[in-house]
């Protein structure tokens, strides 16, 4: 199924309305402007909080630099980074260890794909953790062996020295990638931009008479809505221009925003996403929810785009790579889509909403890049093209346009 989403200037301008109440008769503006930037205010001080989220992108960052800590790292202190409990030692920056915050926690948990379904979000869980252990187990005690065929080890790609697994698959690259779709994504819009999640309780109705959560500047909607802002934008150096710097910022979402965005055929992402969520946070202090939805929707949309086109980007280069005769070469890239391809199952069909992937179809896609002997020792050119083309299908761009930048 093809996306058709329209930007979020053409949105507003369809939702531009004033009601009226027919209980007081008082005519009640829910006019939505669009703002030049995510800067909002209660009594003169901001009501935009998303620590929790700029917590969980720098205990990812650090935990994806530890996988490849041969000399300090053991299966132990990466399992306690995944799944830090409050006070322990596990980061080197003191704040981290002090949160009650946690990478585990938050994988494969959002309201809308997870909160029935709690096997499927321990299986994922137990996914990301086997990364971590797999890298510990097969990975470092051949860090100084050269990599072969069925042989974990060491390569040299042309610019950095990389440790794969027996089948060439670099355990960092997935686990990171995967990350990226299982919390990052995830959390983002199949949780705090779900209605499920903004109108919750009594948000609506808090909202609408500007009821704060306690001692907060915020209500509770507005704080979901930056919630959801935090997980692509919870450490950009201006949070109210973040894509001044936008792909910058940290090693998940926000760098691949970017890197997608410098794609002539998508150069309009990072700007329609930014403005999406600017938008529907007005929306929210307008108190329109139509118009909220309609932003969440563009939101939902582009993320799935941007974990596809990386996919797809990915497997070509590693095709390209074979193709030339530098197979070993095309490990590092052919890792990064292994998890962007496990990511799939985590993007969102805005005009279903339900995942654009089912999980049988990300298996199968898996599946047929380890189906080789020794996985990428042996894959063909030919898989990396049906893969590619499997993905693109969903989407209305076509492989050529996603491997291109």
């Amino acid at each position: 199924m093809k996306n058709v989403i329209l930007s979020a200037s053409v949105v507003v301008a369809l939702f531009f309305v004033s009601c009226s109440s027919d209980d007081d008769n008082k005519s009640i503006d829910h006019t939505v402007v669009p703002p030049a930037s995510y800067k909002f205010e209660r009594g003169g001080e901001s009501t935009i909080s998303f620590e929790g989220q700029t917590t969980r992108l720098l205990m990812g960052a650090e935990l994806k630099s530890a996988l490849l800590d041969f000399d300090n790292a053991t299966e132990a202190s990466l399992l306690a980074m995944y799944g830090h409990e409050a006070g322990n030692n596990d980061f080197s920056v003191p704040e981290l260890n002090a949160s009650n915050k946690n990478l585990r926690s938050k994988t494969a948990a959002s309201n809308d794909y997870f909160a029935s379904n709690a096997s499927e979000s321990a299986l994922i869980k137990s996914t990301l953790e086997g990364f971590i252990s797999s890298q510990v187990n097969e990975v470092f005690p051949n860090n100084m062996v050269v990599a072969a065929p069925g042989v974990a080890g060491q390569i040299a790609d042309g610019s950095k020295t990389r440790y794969v697994n027996g089948n060439g698959l670099e355990y960092n690259q997935a686990f990171a990638k995967s990350l990226l779709g299982a919390l990052m994504a995830d959390q983002m819009l199949n949780n705090y931009l779900s209605p499920a999640v903004l109108d919750e309780g009594s948000n609506r109705e808090n909202n609408d008479n500007g009821i704060t959560e306690e001692n907060k500047n915020y209500t509770s909607m507005e704080h979901k809505w930056d919630e959801a802002y935090g997980y692509l934008y919870g450490n950009s150096q201006d949070i109210a221009n973040p894509n001044l710097t936008i792909g910058e910022d940290d090693v998940f979402l926000n760098e691949y925003v970017g890197n997608v965005s410098k794609d002539p055929d998508f150069s309009y992402l990072a700007t329609d996403i930014f403005d999406a969520f600017k938008l529907g946070r007005a929306a929210i202090v307008a108190k329109n929810y139509e118009v909220r939805d309609a932003q969440a929707a563009i939101i939902r949309a582009n993320v799935s785009k941007v974990i596809a086109v990386r996919g797809i980007f990915y497997l070509q280069v590693g095709k390209n790579k074979i193709v030339s005769g530098n197979r070993e070469g095309a490990f590092h890239a052919l890792s990064e889509a292994y998890g962007f391809v496990y990511s799939l199952r985590f993007t969102r069909d805005s005009q279903t909403n339900t995942p654009l992937f089912t999980r049988s179809e990300v298996d199968a896609l898996l599946n047929q890049l380890m189906g080789a002997e020794n996985g990428y020792w042996g894959i063909t050119p030919e898989t990396l093209d049906a893969v590619s083309e499997a993905i693109a299908q969903k989407f209305d761009f076509t492989v050529a346009q996603a491997a291109s930048i």
